[in-house]
């Protein structure tokens, strides 16, 4: 690839990406939506952080919409929790099977094994571990054969079961998986991929290597990466209005980031050091397009700590959205607490 490199600003690529991940404005409710927001999967790796993602981009949001039929759960890239479309399994499992005669044995045993022992039944994955004689982690290695499936609402320990394994050529599943982080996440490179996928690196490069008829070179102020040459327009358009606030959870795909891309959304060091913690992450407040701050929720209460002051109108929005929030269990009206 030799042409010259189209070169994008911070407020292009970060217009961009709120656009195309529907933090702009709300898509109204339906599975079609539901998919959209999960275009990248949505990680649940918090307890209902699938569903806070789902709030943050499509109207109507309730309690119950993770469970939605359109949408599955299973453990998917990095071996997190995530919710997906249903009809996006193969994507989200296949994709990430190793190349490695070793490792996809282990995964294919894995899940013959579990397979067989359940015959047909759900159980909780602890016990199916047990049964198996293996530790219950090590059934996340599993899932990349598109035959293992979990529900996990938080409260308890995840209950597993298996199902028939998509008929998808797991390159094809791969490589389609790898437009979907360039669509979300791009501009992007094949290291931040395979990062994100849990592959190694040089798989990573390949999957770019298989869609470099597809890709466009572009030059960032943090380095050169590549788009998908569709989104070059969406990239060049005039931005849209922001949203007045958006409440975005752990492990939200807006910031689920490595590396210089977080300069590039959080150029202040310290504010990075605050929302990539090196435990468990805090939500993200996002106002006017910006992140401004983290927030935590214990219960009903939600805290916001921000990294600027606040108009009025600012925080009546913030307020206003994190009210909104579709929490289940959580009876009354939810306070804000500033700690700014």
């Amino acid at each position: 690839m030799t042409r010259s490199r189209l070169s994008l600003t911070r407020p292009q690529i970060l217009a961009f990406r709120r656009h195309v991940g529907a933090l702009d404005e709300r898509l109204p409710a339906g599975r079609r939506s539901l998919r959209q927001a999960a275009w990248a999967g949505l990680q649940d790796s918090m307890p209902r952080a699938a569903l806070l993602s789902i709030h943050a981009r499509v109207e109507g949001t309730q309690p119950s919409t993770w469970e939605d039929p359109s949408l599955v759960q299973l453990w998917g890239p990095r071996h997190h929790a995530y919710v997906v479309a249903a009809r996006d399994l193969a994507v989200f499992s296949l994709g990430r099977l190793p190349d490695e005669a070793g490792a996809r044995q282990i995964a294919e045993d894995l899940a013959a094994r579990l397979h067989a022992h359940l015959a047909g039944a759900r159980m909780r994955y602890d016990e199916a571990g047990s049964a198996l004689g293996e530790d219950p982690n090590r059934l996340r290695y599993a899932a990349p054969t598109g035959t293992v499936m979990i529900r996990w609402d938080g409260a308890r320990l995840p209950t597993v079961w298996t199902v028939p394994a998509p008929e998808v050529d797991p390159r094809d599943a791969r490589l389609e998986l790898a437009r979907r982080y360039l669509h979300v996440f791009g501009p992007t490179t094949p290291g931040a991929f395979a990062q994100w996928v849990g592959i190694a690196p040089r798989r990573g490069s390949a999957a770019f290597d298989a869609l470099r008829r597809s890709l466009t070179p572009v030059r960032t102020p943090v380095g050169h990466a590549w788009i998908l040459t569709v989104d070059e327009p969406t990239f060049r358009a005039a931005p849209r209005p922001a949203a007045p606030a958006r409440l975005l959870p752990s492990g939200d795909a807006y910031f689920l980031l490595q590396g210089d891309d977080r300069g590039l959304l959080v150029a202040d060091a310290d504010r990075r050091h605050a929302l990539w913690t090196p435990r468990v992450w805090p939500g993200g407040l996002l106002v006017d397009g910006e992140l401004v701050g983290t927030w935590r929720r214990v219960q009903g209460t939600v805290t916001v700590h921000t990294w600027r002051r606040f108009s009025r109108a600012k925080r009546d929005a913030v307020e206003a959205e994190a009210e909104s929030l579709p929490l289940p269990g959580v009876e009354g009206r939810i306070v804000v607490r500033w700690d700014d």
